[in-house]
């Protein structure tokens, strides 16, 4: 039998790929080269590297930091090897290489479970961690940072005379707070969209659409006490380092530097963030609180979502606010149950003032102007 098996050769130093000869021997592996010259391999020094080129192909080497590499054919090899040096067969094996791809495929499974648990539990866990241990002055600022860009001062509403009105809502509510790190404020946007929501350090950004849906200062209190929750347990910080979080692993993953720059971007324009039910429940709850304990009608709340619920489904569109507020229905009923299993005694908000007035407080020639 021809002991002699076509091959490819690279020295090591060179990524010339040169045809060779190589002769499988009891003592050594010889690599016949073109011009004659035989280059003695001992098996003690050769291994089979875990790359693989071709079908049927087997890549040895020798040595370890640029290592001499040989490609034979496979089948021919191991066939050989078991003839002339039995011994060493044992420590090659054959299409080693086409086990690749289902190694790679199940590492990638691996990865895709290990991020897929990060994502749903590590950061969501380890953004909550970390909200709690913010400083108020960074969450402030953070405020600020988002405000400017939801709500620049452009498109805010200055009437004096009925911030004074939703001041006094608030005062309300505040005054019932046993203790709160941040002085709250509200900032009416003159945009249509039925939407308001709390930034990171104590505001809240009402949208005109919004306020001219509330029927009743006690419907705005309790979207206010609401959104008030939110902010003080830290909701939308949570969900804003979760997902700067979440853009952090990708830019890792996709290797896109300009993916990390957070900004404003990262919290999607906070106004749209989706809370977690056990967030929304605990805004509910907490808000249903505040009002009883501020002498509030706790009904104001519940007549204010089901009010833009009827509206919903008779346009079969639903608002902005309720879109990141989910299971209305559900909603409304736990509502309804909270108000009920806690007594309380209320008298009426601004019991003087004709509450569609407050409707004019984007208008510049509004009546009390």
């Amino acid at each position: 039998m021809n002991r002699e098996l076509d091959a490819y050769y690279l020295d090591g130093q060179t990524a010339v790929r040169q045809r060779v000869r190589a002769r499988l021997t009891p003592i050594v592996l010889l690599i016949i080269r073109e011009d004659g010259e035989a280059v003695p391999w001992p098996w003690e020094e050769i291994h089979q590297s875990p790359n693989a080129y071709g079908v049927d192909q087997i890549r040895l080497e020798r040595g370890r930091s640029t290592p001499e590499v040989l490609l034979v054919p496979g089948s021919l090899f191991l066939e050989q090897l078991k003839e002339v040096a039995p011994e060493r067969r044992k420590y090659f094996h054959p299409d080693r290489g086409k086990k690749w791809p289902i190694v790679a495929f199940l590492s990638a499974l691996g990865v895709m479970g290990a991020l897929a648990t990060l994502y749903l539990w590590g950061i969501p866990a380890v953004a909550s961690v970390a909200a709690a241990h913010i400083p108020v002055s960074w969450e402030e600022r953070l405020g600020r940072a988002v405000v400017e860009r939801l709500a620049p001062r452009e498109r805010q509403c200055s009437d004096f005379i009925r911030a004074r009105k939703v001041q006094q809502i608030l005062a309300t509510l505040t005054s019932s707070l046993p203790r709160s790190p941040y002085t709250f404020r509200v900032i009416v946007v003159n945009q249509s969209s039925v939407n308001a929501f709390a930034v990171p350090g104590g505001t809240i950004v009402v949208f005109r659409g919004l306020l001219e849906k509330t029927c009743t200062a006690e419907e705005l209190a309790g979207v206010l006490a609401h959104e008030m929750q939110h902010a003080l347990h830290r909701h939308a910080t949570r969900a804003m380092l979760q997902q700067a979080s979440i853009r952090f692993l990708l830019a890792a993953l996709i290797g896109e530097a300009r993916t990390l720059t957070y900004g404003l971007e990262g919290a999607q324009a906070v106004g749209m963030l989706r809370y977690s039910r056990q967030c929304e429940e605990e805004a509910d709850e907490e808000g249903i609180k505040l009002l009883m304990a501020s002498g509030i009608n706790p009904q104001g709340m519940i007549t204010f979502f089901e009010t833009i619920q009827k509206e919903s489904e008779k346009s079969l569109r639903l608002p902005t606010y309720l879109s990141t507020h989910p299971e209305l229905k559900d909603r409304v009923q736990r509502l309804k149950w909270l108000a009920a299993k806690h007594p309380y005694t209320s008298v009426k908000l601004l019991p003087d003032y004709n509450w569609k007035d407050v409707y004019w407080f984007c208008e510049t020639d509004s009546p009390s102007r």
